[in-house]
């Protein structure tokens, strides 16, 4: 019973809720925009493949990881042939027996095992570091350039600011004077050494 209640309470709530949420989109004015002939539509276009390419803290991050991806390889390629080199040897002293007891053989063998298992858990956690390093590298790339557009956009020219790249091409066509791809860079790359 008590059940039943609960979720016809819940219901009711939900229902209000929603039918409150549609009184205030109605409620809400529209922007109204009015174009004439040959004015611009407040639409720009800026191309993430140009800014990523050309924004200098984008360029020196993904350098960065470039670099710490490279040295984890090496690093990871150094212990593998360490560890290969160590268990050709196990087994040529098991094919020689080379062990004077079994007991000494098979904690030999549970040690590579074990440093076996050490790699694969560093080479995890260390593509694990990386990986969300990369995303913060992301974040804060993609939240620079949001702020260039709002500062470029102070004056309320555009209404819709569209992306466009190599992997994600909505846009089909843009005439030059909606793309300010140009314009994003130039800010991005100011502040970015106004900082340094």
């Amino acid at each position: 019973m008590k059940k039943t209640l609960f979720v016809i309470l819940f219901f009711a709530v939900a229902l209000t809720a929603c039918k409150k949420g549609e009184q205030k989109e109605t409620t809400k004015k529209k922007a109204e925009v009015k174009i004439e002939a040959g004015e611009m539509i407040p639409v720009a276009v800026v191309n993430i493949d140009t800014v990523l390419a050309q924004y200098q803290k984008a360029v020196d991050a993904n350098d960065e990881l470039m670099t710490k991806q490279e040295n984890l390889r090496l690093e990871l390629s150094q212990k593998a042939n360490a560890w290969q080199n160590d268990y050709v040897d196990f087994q040529n002293k098991m094919e020689n027996n080379a062990f004077l007891s079994r007991e000494r053989a098979e904690s030999a063998a549970a040690k590579l095992q074990k440093r076996q298992q050490d790699l694969q858990e560093l080479e995890q956690t260390k593509t694990q570091e990386l990986l969300e390093k990369q995303q913060a590298v992301s974040e804060e790339i993609r939240g620079d350039i949001n702020d260039v557009i709002n500062t470029l956009n102070e004056d309320g020219r555009y209404h819709l600011v569209l992306t466009t790249s190599s992997v994600n091409d909505n846009v089909l066509f843009c005439a030059e004077q909606y793309d300010i791809t140009q314009d994003v860079v130039e800010e991005l790359n100011k502040r970015y050494k106004a900082k340094e």
